[in-house]
Parts: structure tokens; sequence; C-alpha cells
């Protein structure tokens, strides 16, 4: 053990001491229980006292620091272990990339984490202002933007750390905490913005973090303008959800935590809200299933299992509760028009897509807004008897589709110009 005296720092050895002095046979066996030691000690960390005017003032009067406890006594605290020469700042940023991952964390303290250099240098491009990146050499800088590191805090660690703060099976070698992005403060590809659509995808309720991501990057790769997130969404900033997105968080506006009271806000003028349903009411009658739940098929809710919504931002209905409250709200549901998601449903300026979560499907609210604009219900059939689409997939064909028929209204409508009707 080290220990500071008279401004110096001295090194006891403690019981192994003992141990060599007392071992029989001599040099040779002595030696032998000194490697041992030694041995032990790379295995065990040196463990740094405090001097020893420390000591004295923290121990009981009347007792040197240094004897043993007696008997009886209850154990302090164990000492604090840093790797040797990196001190407190290296257990602060340790501290710091493992509170980083917490949903708590990142609301109180407005700081999010990413990992991989591809995501930290599209953070970076998108104007996404970073804190700390830690790194295990120095190539992974290398294709970051200099300029954009110079107020970072940069902290070489070793890549065992990095395996051990990840949750990747490969993990890269680079992360980064970043103050949560503004998306009216961020700075989108400039290609990005030239493929923008007046095209809007709202997100109902959406709780499993890997169909967050992939939803936001086919919203990104299908030219979305933004996308809404009311409350009872996971999290866009958790690590999964970046992860599935591949960057998608910094090409698009990603607009977090609405009530639905504020959703039009967000939209432009004269949009028409649709909603995204499996369930064709032309044939489904034929065809119930035997459940009736809205989690037996997927993104969809039924008419008769749609929730009232007060009080939506507890994360599970007991299905015993689900059950007893079949057919509660079927008269207060709004009944839109339904149409095949293939037909023409882009005739307005703008338009946007409502997709609802698995387990609980759309919400009352979201059939009351699409009412209030004229939106329809967009039908994707399936074969009978198969389940609906998850609701990524769900998401991917309708914007996939609602891209087509904008720019087909485009190409119209640039033809219409140029060669007018005559008379």
């Amino acid at each position: 053990t080290f220990a500071p005296t008279s401004g110096a720092w001295r090194l006891t050895l403690g019981p192994a001491a003992a141990l060599l002095r007392a071992q029989p046979g001599g040099a040779g066996a002595g030696a032998a229980a000194g490697r041992r030691w030694v041995r032990a000690l790379r295995r065990s960390p040196v463990r740094v006292l405090p001097p020893r005017k420390e000591q004295g003032a923290a121990a009981p009067a009347g007792r040197d620091p240094a004897e043993p406890k007696p008997k009886g006594a209850r154990p302090g605290p164990a000492p604090e272990r840093s790797p040797a020469g990196l001190g407190p700042r290296y257990e602060k940023s340790v501290a710091l990339v493992t509170i980083a991952k917490s949903k708590k964390f990142r609301d109180q303290h407005g700081k999010i984490l990413l990992e991989g250099q591809r995501l930290i240098k599209d953070a970076l491009d998108a104007g996404a202002v970073p804190q700390t990146l830690f790194f295990s050499t120095v190539g992974h800088l290398k294709e970051l933007p200099e300029e954009k590191l110079k107020k970072t805090t940069l902290v070489k660690v070793k890549f065992e750390d990095i395996k051990n703060w990840s949750d990747l099976i490969a993990p890269q070698g680079l992360i980064g905490i970043f103050s949560r992005p503004d998306h009216a403060k961020m700075t989108y590809p400039a290609v990005q913005l030239r493929n923008s659509l007046p095209l809007s995808l709202i997100c109902d309720n959406v709780r499993d973090p890997g169909n967050l991501g992939t939803i936001l990057r086919s919203a990104a790769g299908a030219g979305c303008s933004k996308v809404l997130l009311t409350k009872g969404c996971v999290d866009p900033w958790e690590p999964k959800v970046l992860r599935a997105g591949m960057g998608a968080h910094f090409r698009l506006p990603i607009i977090a935590n609405l009530e639905w009271e504020s959703i039009s806000n967000y939209l432009p003028t004269d949009t028409q809200i649709h909603v995204a349903d499996s369930r064709d009411p032309r044939t489904q009658d034929k065809m119930e299933d035997v459940s009736g739940k809205a989690s037996s098929y997927g993104w969809v809710s039924r008419p008769h299992n749609l929730k009232a919504q007060i009080g939506r931002e507890d994360l599970a209905f007991d299905s015993e509760s689900e059950e007893e409250e079949q057919g509660t709200d079927e008269a207060g549901c709004p009944e839109l028009e339904t149409q095949c998601y293939h037909e023409n449903w882009t005739r307005a300026p703008a338009a946007a897509v409502v997709i609802g979560g698995e387990t609980h499907g759309l919400s009352t609210e979201a059939l009351q807004l699409a009412e209030s604009t004229g939106g329809k219900r967009l039908i994707i059939p399936v074969v009978p008897g198969v389940d609906s689409l998850n609701s990524a997939m769900a998401a991917s064909i309708l914007l996939f589709e609602g891209k087509r028929q904008l720019q087909l209204k485009e190409k119209q409508e640039s033809k219409r110009q140029k060669f007018p009707a005559l008379g």
C-alpha cells in the first residue's frame, strides 16, 4: 500500500512482506513467494491512502490509524480504485458515460449518448454540440471535422473500457456525449432539404425502440419534411432508437413529447391527416379474429378496442381490463372513409400519416384529428388469416407510396404549366 509520510510516499507491503520473511527453505523459496505476491499485486490495483494528518482527522481519537480495527467493529467503505495515471477526471468521465444511457439523465440534463464514427460525424455535420468524446485510438478522430471539436473534451481510454460501456457486440472505439439537439437550430443536409416533400409522419404511442428507429429511417429515405411524436412514444434519443435510425435523427426534424392539441401547430396549413389501418371494414366482419385485441393485429386498433386516451402515460394495459373496455368507445369513434393505400390520398397541399403503436393501435385523438381535416383510413390489405404488418413496415409502405403520388402530382403540374390547355 502507498501512503505519504513527511512529504514522501512510502510502500507498505503488509502481510505479503511477512510472508516473504517467514518462508522456510532459503532464498529460493522466498523468491518464489515474492513472484506470487507480485502477480497478486498486478491483479489487484494499488490502494492509495490519504496523508497521515487526514487519516488522524478521520480516525477515532486515541487510536493510531495504522492499527487494525478492534474485533466487532463494522468495516468501513471500500477504498476507491482508479486506473493508474487517470485519476478523478477518468472516474467522472466513466460515470458520465454510464448516466448518459438513462432516460432520466437525458431529460434532466439535456444530454444524449452517440456511438460510432458515422453517427457522430452526422451529428457534428448537422450542428449538434459535442461535450465529451471518448476514443481508443487517435485514428478514430481523423475522420471528424476538427473545427467542430475545438471546445470538446477529448478523453483517450482503453478499448476494453469502451467495450464495457457499450452495449454493442462489436463497438467501434468511439463514444460521444452531446447536448440534446434542438430541431430548430439544426442544419440538415442540403440534399435532404432539396428532396423534402409536403409529407409528414405522426407516431402515435410507438413504444418499441427498434420500430421507431426504422420508422425514422424510412421517413428520412422517403423525404418526409418532419416527424412528430406524441406523448407515450419511446424516447427518440434512446441508444437503440439511434442505432436503428442510422443517422436519420440528423437528416430531418424530429419533435417529440407532443400533446394532440398541439399537433396542428407543427403542420403546414391545409394539411390533410390520414391514419394507417389494416382492417378493411368491407371484409373484416366476415373474418373476425379469435382474440379481438388490438395487439393481435399489430399496429391496427379496431373501433371496439380503441382506448380513452386519458392517462395514456401508463406503459401497459392489463389484459383483463382491456377485454372489459371493449366496446366502450365504439360510439365515440369517428367513422372515417376507407380506401386502399395505393389510391390517391395526396390531393391536398400537404399530407400527414398517423402510425399507431403495435400494442394499442391508433388513439381516439388520432381519428378525431383525421376526421377534422377530412382524412381517411388507409388500408394495406394482406392475405386473409395473416397478421397485419408491424408499424415500421406499414409506415415504410405508406410513406414511399405517398412519395410516389406526390412526385407524380408534381410531374403532372409541371407538364400542365409547360403545355397549358388551349382555349
